[in-house]
């Protein structure tokens, strides 16, 4: 069995523009190769939203060098870039943004949401791309919760959105190993999840309460596991909603200054250069 080392907790709420109040669990400023390939998870909501004459979110902004992974489960969010990639995303479904060499997008509450408002909650994963393909062509996937598979677990559900949980492949394409399963677990399971022997993994409590290793684990934070050994425990003690991270280890440096995560601090500058100087391709209006 893995080694649970220590629990993540946010040390706050923030907003991110004006659509995404959000807990930062963990991010690329702290133990970055404990959590690689992995950057940054942040949980936005739960929250509740009122009708409004305009969508809330964020406007126009640059990425470099990773990838962005929205997963919703309350609300809708539409999201537009620079690739002319984008669309809605609901309850269940998971966009998969690669910026890569460069992109620029925006995020949004759909329009259908903004005027009848309601309960909000997704999560923002970030997940780090070896130095060979940080510049690649940005790309777009969209995955839309019907074409999730799911495995029954005794006491719940796993859906597979990348990687592998017992031979149920994920439909997400990924630039290394990276697991990423979605869990519903109802009160007093007791299930033995996969995490791989070599991976980094981590389990977020997105809502409810568990015990993994003989700690209480609650809602947003985010037990983190050594890298050796496989498997962890996991028993409820009420209905739980858990988002599983394993991924194989990226050993190179990381550098990052906001929405740029290179290797270098030259290639920082260069992001910020070729960012300044236009050659980063625009949004549609």
């Amino acid at each position: 069995m893995k080694k649970l080392l220590e629990i993540l907790r946010s040390q706050g709420r923030h907003w991110v523009g004006d659509g995404f109040p959000v807990r930062s669990l963990f991010g690329y400023n702290g133990d970055a190769p404990a959590v690689s390939p992995f950057l940054l998870f942040d949980y936005a909501g739960p929250h509740l939203f009122e009708p409004a004459g305009r969508p809330r979110g964020v406007g126009s902004h640059p990425h470099r060098g990773f990838e962005t992974v929205t997963i919703v489960y309350d609300g809708e969010v539409s999201h537009k870039d620079s690739t002319g990639g984008g669309g809605t995303i609901g309850p269940g479904d998971v966009q998969w943004m690669t910026a890569a060499g460069g992109i620029i997008h925006e995020e949004f509450h759909s329009e259908g949401f903004t005027k009848t408002g309601g309960p909000f909650r997704m999560v923002q994963l970030w997940v780090n791309l070896p130095a060979k393909d940080k510049m690649s062509p940005p790309h777009y996937q969209a995955i839309k919760s019907a074409d999730i598979p799911a495995v029954d677990l005794t006491g719940g559900k796993a859906r597979i959105i990348a990687g592998d949980f017992a031979g149920t492949k994920g439909p997400a394409t990924t630039f290394t190993p990276v697991n990423l399963w979605d869990i519903r677990l109802e009160a007093g399971a007791d299930v033995e999840l996969p995490l791989p022997e070599g991976h980094n993994a981590m389990i977020a409590i997105l809502s409810g309460h568990v015990t993994i290793g003989g700690k209480a684990v609650g809602e947003a934070e985010i037990a983190r596991f050594s890298s050796d050994g496989a498997g962890a425990r996991v028993r409820t003690d009420g209905d739980s909603l858990l988002l599983v991270m394993t991924g194989e280890p990226i050993d190179e440096p990381v550098v990052g200054y906001g929405p740029f995560v290179m290797n270098s601090e030259t290639e920082i500058r260069q992001a910020i250069d070729d960012f300044n100087s236009g050659r980063f391709a625009r949004v549609a209006a």
